[in-house]
């Protein structure tokens, strides 16, 4: 399996400094950053190393997702994963990620709700990112649409 790499550039200190978090591996986008944007309610066009989580915890739980229900015959119509990753400060100094919070709304043709949710909880417990991010008290909201 290929590594995947990203790069970040920073100039100055961390209240008026800023960088610019490069995709290295897709060449997608360059992206900035800065810490007083990170800590704020409104980004104002930057990023942050939580919304960055926030991608990839959405998107690895869709594909683990679709993998486990694609293990049962079942070819999901639609999977809408939000990850909502909270920033807070840390009792032992600093911050800290306090929760991740997934939804999920999903259409998948011939399954009932109860084996919905097992097979969300199934692909939370299972996604690469969720066993990255073990520790991370992460809650899963998952309903099936018709």
């Amino acid at each position: 399996m290929p590594t995947r790499t990203a790069r970040t550039a920073w100039n100055g200190s961390l209240q008026e400094g800023s960088g610019q978090v490069e995709l290295t591996s897709s060449g997608v986008g360059t992206y900035h950053v800065s810490f007083p944007k990170r800590a704020a309610d409104e980004a104002g066009g930057t990023t942050s190393p939580e919304e960055l989580i926030a991608a990839a915890h959405s998107s690895c739980f869709a594909m683990q997702l679709s993998a486990l229900l694609g293990e049962k015959g079942h070819t999901p119509e639609s999977l809408d994963v939000t990850a909502d990753v909270t920033l807070s400060p840390d009792p032992a100094g600093g911050f800290r990620i306090s929760g991740i919070a997934l939804t999920l709304r999903g259409e998948v043709p011939g399954i009932d709700a109860d084996g919905f949710r097992e097979a969300a909880e199934a692909a939370k417990a299972t996604c690469p990112v969720s066993k990255a991010l073990t520790g991370t008290d992460i809650t899963l909201d998952a309903q099936l649409e018709s």
